[in-house]
């Protein structure tokens, strides 16, 4: 039986709210200045490299119509361990290296809990 958040209705009775145990990432790297289009390219490679993680459900990259500069990831992991692997792997460490001269800055990472999504099992 998996843990549970027990929330309480206004006169009714408490009603279990399941944990969940999946994580959502999203991170936004923006370009270092003239390095748009390579950095693209290097994001389209860890794609790839995060092809054959089996925790990893989604892992993907988006470009902002807005500002050419910005690049955001949007991941799903099955759970904590399944972030773990993927960060550790080799083929991420190395896809992660070819990024050195092409960030404006370290990248903003966010580690969420997902609540609720359309078309996601979670």
């Amino acid at each position: 039986m998996s843990p549970a958040v027990w929330i309480v209705a206004p006169q009714e009775a408490e009603v279990p709210l399941p944990l969940m145990t999946k994580i959502s990432c999203v991170a936004i790297l923006t370009a270092a200045e003239g390095k748009e289009a390579e950095l693209a390219d290097r994001l389209t490679d860890l794609i790839a490299a995060a092809a054959d993680e089996t925790g990893t459900e989604i892992y993907s990259v988006h470009t902002d119509p807005d500002d050419p500069m910005i690049f955001t990831f949007f991941e799903l992991y099955t759970d904590q361990e399944a972030v773990e692997v993927h960060g550790k792997s080799d083929a991420m460490r190395q896809a992660m290296r070819a990024l050195g001269g092409l960030l404006a800055g370290r990248p903003e990472i966010r580690h969420l809990t997902p609540l609720a999504a359309k078309g996601l099992d979670l």
